[in-house]
Parts: C-alpha cells; structure tokens; sequence
C-alpha cells in the first residue's frame, strides 16, 4: 500500500518555509551573491565651486558704471544730432525743391578745318550756349568751367568759360571759344572725319563741359558741387573749299547731372 506523505511525482515540493525566508539565515558578514553598489559621492549635488563662476573678491567699480553712462549719453547725443540734421535737410529741399540748371547749344561754327596726311589737325571754333536756371527759389553760382569738343571718345579741343552767376528763373548766353593748331590724332580719329566728309560734308562733335556750381537762398547755400554737361550729336556741316562750317539741325538740348 502506497504510504500518504509520499509527494505526487510531476509538483513541486512544498516549501518548509512558506514565509519565504531560510530558518538558518546566513552569518553575520557574509556576502550575499549579488552586492548593492554604493552610490557615488554626492550623486544629485555634484555642483561645480561656485567660486570659479562668482569670484569673491568681485568689488562695484562706480566709476566704470560713470564711464559707461557717460558712451551712451553720448552715442545718443550724435544720433539725435543725426536725425536732427537730417529732417531739417529734408525739410529745406521740400521747401525750395532745388532743379538741376539746363544747357542748350545754339550754334556751333568752325572755320579753317584741314586735316593733313600726317594726322594733324587744326581749326578754330566758337560755340554758343544757353543756361537756364529753373529755380524759383535758388540762384546758382558756377565756377571753373572746362569745355572740351569731342569726335567720339577723342578729344579734339579744350578751353575754359569765365564763372557767371544766374539769379532764379534766369537765362544766361555763354562763348566757348576753341582752337587746334596742329594738334595730333589718332589715324582712326583721321579716317573717321575723312569718312564722314566724303558722304555728305557732315562731321559729328560732342561737347563736354564740367563746372563746380553752388546752389544759394538767401542765408542757405549748399557746398560746390561738380556739374557735368554732355552735347552730343552736333552734326557741322564743314565745306571742302575752307568756309566756315555751321550747326545743322537747330538748337540740341545737353544733357545735365551732377
């Protein structure tokens, strides 16, 4: 007869301790299979010194703070400034709305032309013009005035025109007066005239004039400025038989800037 208390093959074994701990627990410092590591030093609170960010011998200077107010007071001193000018500026140029003046060649005449063989040439010329000073408000004032006549990008001539002074709304007649004795060019510059005379006697200058001109209001006048006028296409219809030649095709308006 098979005894009671003998296990059922295929469970476990009861447990002679249910409450899950050993009778005979181990000795007092023996190690357990797996040791806890401790936990690092100062694990969560690990901050760097404090003192290597905030020195303790920092001191107020006040006067760097007396300097630093001192820059700005005056960095915004010069801005204001700035911004003053600026708007009184604008607000004269709305009021007198200053116009650039205007030139007008009226005639352009040229006598004893003759271009030798040895790309030398020579001539005497007198141009006319006309300036007009648009401004209500403004007189303009020019000075040191250079002219030079131009075949393309060549220069043939220069002179100088005496300063003049024109009141508002004012024109003004003005006489460049020009001469080349002799005065040698490029062998293209020759064959270019030559070309131009041989079609229809026409020979096509350009003139360039610079001048320093002060706008003026009373009390109020700016600084000199340099004004360039450019006459293009002045077509001069010049003889073979040596007399003067003239300006065909009426008056040219130039062309003004600054």
């Amino acid at each position: 007869m098979e005894d009671p208390n003998r296990p059922v093959t295929g469970y476990p074994a009861p447990n002679p301790h249910p409450n899950g701990y050993s009778a005979n627990p181990p000795p007092s410092g023996a190690a357990y299979p797996y040791a806890a590591a401790a936990p690092p030093p100062n694990a969560y609170y690990n901050y760097p010194n404090n003192n290597a960010y905030y020195p303790q011998n920092y001191q107020y200077d006040p006067e760097s703070v007396r300097r630093a107010n001192c820059l700005r007071r005056i960095f915004a001193f010069v801005i204001g400034l700035v911004i003053i000018f600026g708007t009184v500026t604008f607000i004269v140029w709305l009021v007198l709305r200053p116009q650039l003046p205007e030139f007008r060649v009226d005639s352009f005449s040229v006598s004893n032309f003759t271009l030798g063989n040895n790309s030398l040439i020579s001539f005497t010329s007198e141009i006319r013009l006309t300036a007009r000073n648009p401004n209500k408000k403004m007189s303009l004032a020019y000075d040191h005035i250079e002219a030079v006549i131009f075949y393309k990008s060549d220069s043939l001539s220069e002179t100088t025109v005496p300063p003049f002074s024109q009141d508002t709304k004012n024109e003004t007649s003005l006489t460049a007066n020009f001469a080349a004795a002799g005065s040698f060019v490029d062998k293209s510059v020759m064959d270019g005239i030559n070309g131009e005379r041989g079609k229809n006697g026409n020979v096509d200058f350009n003139l360039r004039m610079l001048s320093r001109v002060r706008f003026e209001a009373k009390a109020w006048r700016t600084r000199n400025r340099f004004l360039k006028v450019f006459c293009g296409d002045l077509v001069v219809g010049i003889p073979a038989d040596g007399r003067p030649g003239a300006l065909t095709g009426g008056p040219k308006q130039c062309r003004v800037g600054i």
